[in-house]
Formats: structure tokens, sequence, C-alpha cells
């Protein structure tokens, strides 16, 4: 699917590009990545895992935002990230890790499904994503 299409389906709202909405995104990526580690850091696994995607998905908010798009839900986020990956834009990696996150997160949230190891391997992919997401921003 498309981004038009998607803006059809309803998924995404096609704005313009909104240069400070991505600024207040990015922000928020950067401050839940840093909770994340603080969360980490106090053995707090439920919500280094929480706030690790958090910053997955702000980060993920900001590109859109550039791209002058705007989300209706997690889910239209990743699609969004699938119809990068197909464009050639974005590695299809960042689209299934996004996933990935949001999938831990939602383990995490709602079946108490976390623990040190999960945490870990959380953060790093946020870290990772996120900074793929701000060469993606210098590009754009």
């Amino acid at each position: 699917m498309d981004l038009e299409e998607m803006v059809v389906q309803g998924l995404i709202q096609k704005i313009g590009p909104a240069k400070d909405l991505a600024e207040k995104e990015f922000g928020e990526a950067g401050y839940d990545i840093e909770s994340a580690r603080k969360a980490f850091e106090e053995k707090d696994y439920k919500w280094t895992i929480v706030k690790a995607y958090y910053a997955v998905f702000h980060s993920a908010k900001g590109i859109m935002f550039l791209m002058g798009f705007r989300e209706k839900s997690h889910f239209a986020v990743g699609q969004f990230l699938d119809t990068l990956s197909k464009d050639g834009k974005l590695e299809n990696r960042y689209a299934n890790d996004f996933k990935a996150a949001m999938s831990a997160r939602q383990g995490a949230d709602y079946h108490y499904d976390y623990s040190k190891e999960k945490a870990e391997q959380v953060i790093l992919l946020a870290e990772e994503f996120i900074e793929r997401m701000e060469e993606l921003r210098n590009k754009l």
C-alpha cells in the first residue's frame, strides 16, 4: 500500500510538512530514551520497554510530520514505515524493529511479559532506530 492509499483508508492524514511538530516528536523521543535508560538502571524492566517503545514511536512520528503526514494509530505508523521501505527510502529492518518494539511494549503493558534481557534488547533496538530516524530527518 502506498501513502495515498493509506490516506484514502484513513490510516494517515495528509497535513503538509510540519517541522515544528516534528521537532517536538524528536524531543519526546530523546526524553523517552533517557527515561528508558534510567528505568533500566533502576531495574524497572517493564517501564524500560514501555519508554523505549515510545522513543521509537515518537521518532517515527517525527519523520511522518516532516513528510507531511499525521498518524491515526500506532499500527498506522508501522504501515507508514513499511511504505517507506517498499519505496526504498528506509531499510525494511526498521519497519520490522518498530513492530517488534510495539509488540514488546504491548507484552510488557498488557501481559506482564518483561525481563532484563528483553529490556536490553528493546533499548538497543530503540537507540539504533532513533539514530536511523535522525539520519533520515537530516535528508528531509
